[in-house]
């Protein structure tokens, strides 16, 4: 029950993720004493009020010398319920950074011109109506608007002659000027008839309806001008439901375009290829599929600087989002096509090129953490560059080369930071949110293997509560992440914040049960067929973990989840568990009314309900509904539609009937996630006092410190 766009591949293995060693029985009261922490004089908690105090980084791009990086920061106003964006330069060796916009509107997707002279972003300023195209000098000045297009403009990419900009945004096709776009655009925002109608899926992504355009590549002039179309008459079309940058490139001699195509025709059995079509005189005559022999997706075309070789990712189990994505290499002079990663049990993501074509970069989801490794474009085993935290939104430029990204972990916002290519070594450059994060008191995170499902390995994190100490008694918050193919990784959560759990005074845990990402293709595969048996097992085995620790309460625990995490949780009600209460956020709680989905129409890769009645029975919450009795908060927000709000309409509803104390919190606003702050802040608010009703926070009586835990690994990260 995938819950992630379908271009979003994950992947996992079944291993140790950190090379610690296991603790003897004599080294127990140690290592317990070792997780006793000095609470620093600090003089807030890390309450979820301080978190959205915090300024978050978007994706940074990088001048072509290597010396300045752009970033979007966006600081939120919680008492208008707002954000505002703007563009900061940052040196990449000391200096001071440099705010760039200051509109008190929105500036993303910045990209550098190859000049190093100008950015272009994405905009929406004054009085636009949707967002438009922008560019401004690197030394200073007023940001100039370059479009003005009504059906808006995502995903900018400078032409080699710093001259030009491409850019894609949604048309009708039937239309041929923007005039008559524009005027569409308003009959349809101003009719008073408001009816839908399709004949064909998908209808919906996310928490918007598709309606009846589709996605092309544009170029304009950086002194504005009609944009010129690239892609409007060559028979194909861009993804639909969420074109971004990664669904497209332009070659370095200026000379074609490649994109990425959904070419299902029927809309429920989708298979993503790989195009080329030159940039003068593209039609369909001189179009090229280069991946057709292939039914599964090909997706995030890349050209390498030298124009020799177009990168793109590769899965090959159809139907399979998670599959492992492998990298894959077009050698544009002589037409072969060769895989890079064939042999590697990881999924190849966020890719950038070596400014000198001889490698890759990317950001890898690897057993737990989010590291960089580097490709070769030779072969060869790829290669580790970083080992701790996590690390994405790569952008590579210069001699060296430099390479700029985000940091981020569970105690530090993503963060601007230059990485050495050679050894890994991180130096931080952005401060945005020092001053902040320096009144805090987060807890001491640790990242623990234990014996789950099949007998075989899964690891966990625990976020300690910041005064927590071994010789009492604590709660235990057990979150189960979405997906359900997505690992938590070693980084930062908006939505589910376990500092701010631990700081309520809880042990927080989350557990890369089987199916999560990152731990190799068997491992994501194991759940595919049958979702609830072996992340329910890991799932308690988890908590059985955590009863033989001295230092946990087995009568004050309680666990939640979002998505497939909410799934998990409407499962665990109606098997038994050791939970005194469940949080099921965007769950999904019955399998047959989730077809209403956005992606209900795709075919399964294991059949239909009406094919296996009694798989999709045993693998639906709703079944066990006549073992529901413990007490359960559910959320959900109207806007959701990849998980449709009447899932957790049933599931309350159902529990209402059973006379289980239950609450129902519904967000007319909101979509799968609870993304505005003052509901964010309502949404942290409710959870806290209803975990509090039934699992009392902090400590309680004293612990057996003596007492020896069940055998695991476990691994200080150090915060």
């Amino acid at each position: 029950m995938p819950t992630l766009r379908r271009r979003d591949r994950r992947h996992c293995h079944k291993q140790k993720p950190h090379s610690a060693p296991s603790y003897a029985k004599g080294s127990v009261v140690a290592l317990l004493a070792g997780l006793a922490l000095t609470v620093v004089a600090h003089a807030e908690p890390y309450s979820a009020e301080a978190m959205w105090q915090l300024q978050r980084l978007g994706d940074p791009d990088i001048s072509p010398d290597g010396r300045l990086a752009v970033v979007p920061v966006t600081r939120y106003d919680v008492d208008k319920n707002k954000g505002d964006t703007d563009l900061w330069l940052v040196p990449t060796k000391p200096g001071k950074a440099r705010q760039l916009t200051s509109s008190g509107g929105s500036a993303s997707s910045p990209v550098w011109s190859p000049d190093g002279e100008m950015i272009a972003f994405v905009g929406k300023r004054g009085e636009d109506k949707q967002q438009q195209l922008y560019v401004i000098a690197v030394d200073g000045g007023e940001a100039r608007r370059v479009t003005n297009v009504p059906t808006g403009v995502i995903a900018p990419k400078w032409f080699p002659d710093s001259r030009r900009i491409a850019f894609l945004s949604q048309v009708w096709t039937d239309l041929d000027s923007w005039a008559d776009m524009d005027k569409r655009m308003t009959e349809r925002t101003e009719a008073k008839m408001t009816a839908k109608v399709w004949d064909k899926a998908p209808v919906s992504h996310w928490d918007h309806y598709l309606d009846d355009r589709q996605t092309h590549i544009y170029s304009i002039s950086i002194d504005g001008g009609e944009p010129q179309a690239i892609t409007r008459y060559s028979g194909v079309a861009l993804d639909r439901a969420e074109p971004d940058a990664n669904s497209y490139d332009i070659s370095p001699d200026a000379t074609e375009v490649a994109f990425a195509v959904n070419t299902d025709r029927s809309g429920v059995d989708p298979n993503f290829d790989i195009f080329t079509l030159p940039l003068e005189g593209g039609s369909t005559q001189n179009l090229v599929n280069l991946t057709q022999d292939n039914a599964a997706d090909d997706t995030a075309p890349l050209y390498s600087p030298d124009g020799r070789s177009l990168a793109f990712r590769r899965q090959t189990i159809k139907g399979f989002y998670a599959d492992r994505s492998r990298l894959m290499l077009y050698d544009r002079r002589a037409s072969k096509l060769r895989g890079v990663t064939d042999n590697w049990d990881r999924s190849a993501d966020g890719l950038v090129w070596a400014p000198d074509s001889s490698s890759l970069f990317g950001a890898i989801d690897d057993a737990g953490t989010r590291r960089i490794y580097r490709f070769d474009i030779g072969g060869g085993e790829p290669k580790a560059v970083t080992r701790d935290h996590s690390f994405g939104s790569l952008a590579v430029a210069g001699s060296g080369p430099v390479i700029v990204g985000l940091r981020q972990s569970f105690s530090e916002p993503p963060t601007l930071v230059s990485i050495i290519a050679r050894t890994g070594a991180a130096t931080k450059l952005s401060d945005f949110n020092d001053g902040v994060l320096s009144r805090l008191t987060p807890g001491k995170v640790e990242s623990v293997t234990y014996k789950g499902a099949n007998n075989e390995d899964v690891q966990m994190w625990v976020v300690y509560p910041p005064n927590f100490s071994p010789d009492r008694k604590w709660p235990l918050y057990m979150i189960l992440h979405g997906g359900p193919h997505n690992g938590v990784t070693d980084g930062y959560q908006w939505r589910w914040n376990a500092q701010v759990f631990a700081n309520w005074g809880y042990v927080t845990a989350w557990h890369n049960f089987h199916g999560s990402s990152g731990f190799g293709q068997a491992w994501t595969d194991s759940i595919t067929k049958e979702w609830m048996a072996l992340p329910y097992e890991d799932t308690i085995k988890a908590t059985d973990w955590f009863r033989a620790q001295p230092w946990i309460d087995s009568e004050r625990m309680a666990a939640g989840g979002g998505s497939y995490g909410g799934y998990l949780a409407s499962s665990l009600l109606g098997k038994p568990h050791p939970f005194k209460t469940l949080v099921a956020h965007a769950a999904v709680y019955n399998s047959y009314t989730q077809y209403a989905s956005d992606y209900g129409a795709d075919k399964k890769r294991y059949g239909e309900f009406w094919e296996d009645l009694e798989r999709f029975a045993r693998n639906s919450p709703h079944t066990f509904a006549d073992n529901f009795k413990t007490p359960t908060l559910v959320i959900h927000g109207q806007l959701d539609m990849r998980v449709p709000v009447n899932n957790g309409l049933e599931l309350f509803a159902t529990l209402q009937n059973r006379g289980v104390p239950s609450k129902l919190v519904y967000f007319p606003d909101e979509n799968h996630w609870i993304l505005k702050p003052q509901n964010s802040l309502f949404w942290y608010e409710t959870k806290r006092q209803w975990l509090e009703k039934y699992v009392r926070p902090g400590p309680g009586e004293p612990s057996p410190v003596s007492a020896t835990g069940s055998e695991a690994t476990q691994t200080q990260v150090t915060q």
